[in-house]
């Protein structure tokens, strides 16, 4: 009897022992970690007509809209209202005329200069004049002699190749003289035999600008052709060189409207796009739009560092949602919370296209129809986290 009831008591033991160990196991596998797992998903959210009042809700149906590309911008002179004034002649500055930011018309005197290849042109072309001046005189004296045959058709026709030959020098070098800026009135007074006052050379604006940078100083020596004397600009209007990087290049076309910003503030000023370079910057792997943008009030620099947006000219048709229904899970991934059915608010993942103004592109995740919580987003994710 005490053998049957320790072996029956051992058994039972053995029994609760066994019992208690998949007891235990159900337990690990099923237990808290299933309820943790189930807390984590997320769930539909339903709300009471009072909380409903906090919630604004938009359908979302397909519509057009335009893309912008945002990006930034260097600011430059207009290329085809803007020069540099190389020294059109050697020789030693006497006098600046003009200052820095100064407005200039065109031809207007800029320096002077004592120069030797100033003068010397001079002398050539006075020269050219008196040579052509006899030679046609002969030329023209030659013709009466030949009609009435006093001379042979050959001493005439030496004549009026000399007089053609001497007024091609004459011609030459009044464009000498007008390449060195040369005052019409001193060119009048040479060719009227005039003489012109010692050597000065005269550096003129070739357009109408601002001078926005000066060079030169008196008594600085010129190089001919090499030293920079001055830059004029029309700064009226302007060129902002916009950086387009990657795919965004096939974006941008020729005449897509443009609106830049500058950094302090200002309002934004109205353009277009005017060329989209062929070539990619090595350093920074983009290619640059050429904007060109009015600028009456004088707002933008050269150099000055601008926010341009370049909107597309070609609308396109999508569905749209306000940026601010758009949330981002634990895992930095864009959901919206969108009304099923029976009036609760699910989480709809959803992928992000372009943004545009204030809205985003959507191109995978909604439908036409579907309702989309904007205002109360935020208060729709602390609920469901609850």
């Amino acid at each position: 009897m005490n053998r049957t009831y320790a072996c029956s008591r051992g058994l039972r033991a053995g029994g609760c022992a066994a019992l208690l160990a998949t007891a235990a196991l159900l337990a690990g596998c099923s237990g808290k970690p299933a309820q943790q797992a189930a807390s984590t998903t997320p769930h539909n959210v339903t709300l009471t007509q009072a909380q409903q009042k906090s919630i604004h809700v938009v359908t979302v149906e397909p519509t057009q809209y335009r893309t912008t590309l945002t990006t930034t911008g260097v600011v430059d002179f207009d290329h085809n209202h803007a020069t540099d004034i190389l020294a059109p002649f050697s020789g030693a500055v006497t006098k600046v005329l003009v200052t820095q930011g100064q407005q200039v018309a065109k031809g207007q005197a800029l320096a002077e200069v004592a120069s030797p290849d100033f003068a010397a042109a001079a002398g050539a072309y006075r020269q050219t004049v008196l040579a052509a001046q006899a030679a046609d005189a002969v030329a023209s004296n030659d013709r009466d002699l030949f009609a009435h045959q006093a001379i042979s058709a050959r001493e005439n026709a030496q004549a009026q190749a000399d007089a053609a030959s001497a007024d091609a020098n004459r011609a030459a070098a009044l464009q000498t003289l007008a390449a060195l800026h040369m005052d019409p009135q001193a060119i009048a007074a040479i060719r009227a035999g005039k003489p012109v006052a010692g050597g000065q050379g005269v550096i003129r604006a070739p357009i109408a600008g601002t001078l926005v940078a000066k060079s030169i100083a008196p008594g600085q020596t010129l190089a001919a052709g090499t030293t920079p004397c001055f830059t004029i600009a029309d700064t009226a209007s302007m060129w902002v060189m916009a950086q387009v990087f990657g795919d965004d290049v096939a974006r941008v076309a020729k005449g897509d409207p443009a609106t830049v910003v500058t950094g302090d503030g200002g309002k934004p000023i109205a353009g277009s796009v005017t060329n989209v370079g062929a070539v990619v910057d090595p350093d920074t792997r983009s290619v640059q739009a050429r904007v060109r943008v009015d600028n009456p009030g004088g707002a933008l620099k050269k150099q000055m560092y601008v926010t341009v947006d370049i909107g597309s000219r070609d609308a396109r048709t999508g569905l749209l949602v306000p940026v601010s229904a758009v949330l981002r899970d634990d895992e930095n991934l864009p959901f919206v919370y969108a009304v099923e059915s029976d009036g609760s608010y699910a989480r709809r993942p959803v992928t992000l296209g372009t943004r545009t103004g204030d809205r985003y592109v959507i191109p995978e995740g909604l439908h036409p129809g579907d309702k989309v919580a904007v205002d109360g987003s935020i208060f729709l994710q602390f609920i469901q986290s609850q």
